[in-house]
């Protein structure tokens, strides 16, 4: 029977460069090439049950994220499951409902099942990773920070704020409001900040009435846009700090008649389902999908026994501007 020694010796490579092509990190092409055929020449197959046991964990990671329900993070999660699966992977994907107790009831799942990693989308900034950093499994951080030095990979928030919001000056409005989310929330807080620096930029007074924080879903945006609409000196137009927000924001101003031109809409992410022809809202769109492919390659990087100092993935967002303006 054919050995991982074996396929080296056939592929010219070493023991360690056939065990990184079957753990999918860190190899090129060239090489991967070269051992897949080796191992087929040698009809050699990796022994699942001695790799698990040699690593102390299974070919499973975990992803933990606040709202299983938003596209986001769905979106987010097929990327995970792309990388992850070709790898050889399995991902048990783990919804918090942003409540930190039950995030630290999956992370310690993580730990009792020896998987081998985990990506997260942190529940708040409570968030623990104390005992699954003590247990040696790596950890990646999608959409926010968690205070630990692991790897990262973040949306540019305040740049997407900043620029929803200036596509709205742009258009003419000029008393702009914004609905984030939780304010313990760091995407929130630093989108509500892009939104501030647009309106000190072009001179428009920052009236803290316009600052709403809610939730990230649905009921939020509606509520929310329903308190802005009846200020004594309503907003002409509001920026939405996620998809779901502005999906509540949009169903209001639908039922009062105030779509667009009449009212600007600007979404932070993209718009999962809406009664608005697309070209009347602005929708900075946010990468998710490759938020996920990203983090799923640190990680399996990391597995991989990658010991580089931690580092931060900030990816760029993409404007597609309204084609009416006030």
């Amino acid at each position: 029977m054919a050995t991982i020694y074996d396929v080296a010796r056939l592929a010219g490579v070493s023991p360690a460069t056939v065990s990184r092509v079957f753990n999918g990190v860190g190899v090129s092409e060239e090489k991967v090439v070269a051992v897949r055929q080796a191992a087929a020449q040698l009809k050699f197959f990796p022994n699942r049950t001695a790799r698990t046991l040699r690593r102390q964990s299974s070919e499973v990671i975990a992803l933990v994220i606040p709202d299983i329900e938003n596209p986001y993070f769905t979106e987010m999660a097929r990327g995970v499951e792309d990388v992850a699966s070709e790898a050889g992977y399995s991902v048990v994907l783990c919804n918090s409902d942003a409540q930190v107790e039950k995030e630290q009831t999956y992370l310690r799942i993580a730990i009792a099942e020896h998987m081998s990693g985990v990506i997260l989308a942190a529940a708040s900034d409570r968030t623990s990773l104390d005992e699954i950093m003590a247990a040696g499994r790596p950890v990646v951080a999608v959409d926010r920070t968690t205070g630990y030095d692991i790897d990262g990979v973040m949306m540019a928030n305040r740049d997407a704020g900043r620029s929803a919001t200036e596509q709205l000056i742009e258009a003419g409005y000029s008393r702009i409001a914004h609905i984030a989310g939780p304010e313990h929330i760091e995407t929130a807080l630093e989108r509500a900040d892009g939104w501030r620096a647009a309106l000190k930029a072009h001179d428009l007074p920052v009236d803290p009435e316009l600052l709403r924080f809610s939730t990230f879903r649905v009921d939020g945006g509606r509520e929310t846009m329903a308190e802005l609409l009846a200020l004594p000196e309503p907003p002409d137009a509001v920026v939405a700090g996620n998809n779901l927000i502005g999906v509540g924001a949009i169903q209001v101003l639908t039922e009062r008649g105030l779509t667009p031109p009449a009212m600007g809409v600007a979404v932070v992410g993209s718009l999962p389902f809406t009664t608005l022809s697309p070209s009347v809202v602005t929708v900075v769109r946010l990468p998710a999908r490759h938020m996920g492919v990203t983090a799923a390659r640190m990680l399996l990087d990391r597995i991989g026994g990658d010991d580089q100092p931690a580092r931060t993935v900030v990816l760029r967002n993409e404007i597609q501007a309204a084609t009416v303006s006030r």
